[in-house]
C-alpha cells in the first residue's frame, strides 16, 4: 500500500508538473515572440497592462514567464516601473486560467488529447503548429497526472492523521498560508500547487476552508521565480520584482480578517468544491487587483523608497514624434521625421560616449547598455524609413519631394553612426577583458580625437536641428580635421612601435578605435551634405 502510494504521488506529480511545462511551452513558442512584442507595445497605461498582462499570461499559462519577461524590459529600460506593475497585476489575474481548466475535469478525455497532440506534432508541417501539439499534448498529460494523483491518495482519506493536517489548515489559516508558500517556492509554479489542491478536492480529502489559505499561500510562493530573475539587474528591475512581492503579500495581509466572509461568498460561485477553489484563486486576484490599481502612482512612490537609488536610463525603441494623423500635413510630418532623427542622433551620440569612457576608465559595466541603445538605433531607424515611404505616397510640392530622400539617408548614416558605436564598445572590451597596456601618449591622442567626434556630432544635431547650413559647413570643415588627425595618429603609432613604446596587439586596437572614430566623422559628413544640398 504504502509502495504504491508513493509511486503513485511521484508518477502522478511528474506528469502533472511535466504537462504544464509541456502546456506552457507549447503556447510560449507558438506565440512568444509575438506576446514579447505585445507587452511591449501595449502597456501605456496601468489599466492597458492589467489587459495585457492577463491576456499574456493566460495564454504561456506563467505568471512567473511573464514576470521574468517585464523584469527583463525594465532592466533593458524598456518599461517603466508603472507600466510593469500593471502587467505584473495582470499577470496574477491570468495564471488563475490553469486552475479553472483543472476545474473542469477532464480527466476521462485525457488520452485522446495526448493522442490529437502527438498526431499534430508528427503530422504538421508548419512549426507554430507543431507548438499547437505541444500544447494539447501537455495539456492531455497535465489531467492524466492529474487522474493518477486523485485516484492513489483518495485511500488516505481512511486514516484519521492525514485527514487532521487539513483541518489543522482550516483552524489555523497561517500554516496553511505557509505550507502553500512553501510547496509553491520548490515548484516554482503556483500552477502546479493550485493543481494539487484540487487533486486533493477532487479525492475528496480537503474542503474550501482548508483549501483557501493554501491557494493564497501560494500566490506568496510564485514571487521567489520574480525575486531569483531581479538579482543581478538594475534599481528599476528590482523594484519591478520587489511589486510583484508586495502585491501578493499585501493582499494576503488584506484578505485574512475576511476569510470568513470570503469562504461564504465563494461558495455561492458554485456547487462544485473544486470550481469553488479555482473561483477563490481567481476572486483574490482579481479583488487584489481592484484595490491596488489606482495605488499603482503611490505603491511606486513607496518602492522607490524601500529600494533607494538612481533609476538608469529609460531606452526609448518607438518614436515620439511620428504622429500618423501628420501625414496628411507633409511639411509637419517632415518636421516630425526630422526630430526623430535628432533624437536617434543624440542616443549615437551617448553610445559613443559610452563606449570611450569605459574604454579610457576601464569600465565593462557600462558597455552593455550599448547594445540596447543599438536595438533603439535600429528600430527608430526601421520606424522614421517607414514613415517617410508612406508619406512619399502623398501629395507632395517639388521642395517636399526632395527633402525626403536626403532624410532617408541621413537616418542610415545616424544608424551606421551606431554600428560603429557598438564597434568601439567591442574594443573597448576586449582591452579590458585582456588587460591591453596603452602609453599615456597613445590614451590622450584618443581623448583627443574623441573630443573632436563628439563636438562634430553635437554640430551634427545643431544643424539638423535648427536646419543650419553654416552649422552644417561646420561639420564639414570638421570632418577635413578629423581625417588629418587620423593621418597624424597613425604616423605617431608607427614611430611608438619602431621605438618599442607600443605593443602589436595594443597596437591593433589603437588603429581599430581611430579608423572607427574616423568613419563615424564620414557619416557625420553626409548628414551634414544633407542639410546642405536637401533639406533648404
Amino acid at each position: 500500500m504504502f509502495k504504491e502510494l508513493i509511486f503513485g504521488i511521484v508518477g502522478g506529480l511528474g506528469l502533472f508538473i511535466y504537462g504544464i511545462w509541456e502546456m506552457s511551452e507549447g503556447l510560449h513558442k507558438a506565440s512568444g515572440e509575438k506576446m514579447r512584442k505585445i507587452l511591449y507595445n501595449f502597456t501605456g497605461s496601468p489599466l492597458r497592462g492589467v489587459s495585457v498582462g492577463a491576456g499574456i499570461t493566460s495564454l504561456i499559462q506563467s505568471s512567473s514567464a511573464t514576470t521574468v519577461m517585464v523584469v527583463g524590459f525594465v532592466n533593458a529600460g524598456l518599461m517603466t516601473l508603472t507600466q510593469a506593475m500593471g502587467v505584473i497585476f495582470g499577470a496574477n489575474i491570468g495564471t488563475t486560467i490553469t486552475a479553472q481548466l483543472i476545474a473542469f475535469k477532464l480527466t476521462d478525455y485525457a488520452l485522446p488529447i495526448i493522442g490529437l497532440g502527438m498526431l499534430t506534432i508528427f503530422i504538421a508541417k508548419k512549426r507554430t503548429h507543431k507548438y499547437i501539439g505541444e500544447f494539447l499534448m501537455g495539456f492531455g498529460i497535465l489531467f492524466l497526472g492529474l487522474n493518477i494523483l486523485t485516484t492513489v491518495v483518495k485511500p488516505l482519506g481512511q486514516y484519521p492523521q492525514f485527514n487532521n493536517i487539513f483541518i489543522t489548515f482550516s483552524r489555523n489559516p497561517f500554516l496553511g498560508i505557509l505550507a502553500g508558500i512553501i510547496v509553491t517556492a520548490i515548484f516554482q509554479s503556483s500552477s502546479v500547487t493550485t493543481g494539487m489542491v484540487l487533486g486533493l478536492a477532487m479525492a475528496n480529502l480537503i474542503d474550501l476552508k482548508a483549501a483557501i489559505p493554501l491557494v493564497l499561500g501560494c500566490d506568496i510562493g510564485t514571487c521567489v521565480t520574480a525575486l531569483i530573475a531581479s538579482i543581478g539587474t538594475n534599481i528599476s528591475a528590482k523594484r519591478a520584482a520587489a511589486a510583484h512581492i508586495m502585491f501578493n503579500i499585501i493582499g494576503v495581509i488584506i484578505f485574512l480578517p475576511f476569510l470568513g466572509f470570503f469562504q461564504n461568498l465563494v461558495g455561492y460561485t458554485s456547487l462544485n468544491l473544486p470550481r469553488q477553489i479555482a473561483n477563490a484563486n481567481t476572486l483574490f486576484k482579481i479583488i487584489n487587483t481592484i484595490i491596488f490599481l489606482p495605488l499603482i502612482p503611490l505603491f511606486s512612490r513607496l518602492l522607490t523608497k524601500i529600494i533607494p537609488g538612481e533609476e538608469e536610463e529609460e531606452i526609448e525603441y518607438l518614436p515620439k514624434y511620428l504622429e500618423r494623423h501628420l501625414l496628411n500635413t507633409p511639411p509637419i510630418a517632415i518636421e516630425s521625421a526630422i526630430k526623430e532623427t535628432v533624437r536617434t542622433l543624440g542616443l549615437t551620440q551617448r553610445m559613443v560616449s559610452t563606449a570611450m569612457n569605459s574604454f579610457i576608465n576601464n569600465d565593462s559595466k557600462s558597455l552593455e547598455k550599448i547594445t540596447r541603445q543599438e536595438e533603439a538605433v535600429d528600430s527608430l531607424r526601421e520606424a522614421i524609413t517607414n514613415y517617410l515611404v508612406e508619406l512619399m505616397q502623398r501629395e507632395l510640392s517639388a521642395e517636399e519631394s526632395k527633402k525626403i530622400p536626403s532624410l532617408i539617408h541621413a537616418i542610415n548614416d545616424v544608424e551606421r553612426i551606431g554600428d560603429h558605436a557598438e564597434n568601439l564598445r567591442d574594443l573597448a572590451q576586449q582591452k579590458i577583458d585582456n588587460r591591453m597596456p596603452f602609453s599615456s601618449m597613445a590614451m590622450e591622442e584618443l581623448k583627443n580625437m574623441f573630443e573632436d567626434t563628439n563636438k562634430m556630432i553635437a554640430c551634427s544635431v545643431k544643424a539638423l536641428e535648427l536646419n543650419s547650413v553654416n552649422e552644417a559647413k561646420l561639420v564639414l570643415e570638421q570632418e577635413c580635421q578629423i581625417n588629418t588627425l587620423r593621418d597624424r595618429l597613425k604616423d605617431n603609432h608607427v614611430k611608438r612601435l619602431e621605438e618599442g613604446k607600443c605593443q602589436v596587439l595594443s597596437g591593433v586596437v589603437f588603429l581599430d578605435m581611430i579608423s572607427n572614430l574616423e568613419k563615424i566623422g564620414d557619416h557625420l559628413n553626409n548628414v551634414a551634405q544633407a542639410v546642405i544640398e536637401g533639406l533648404q
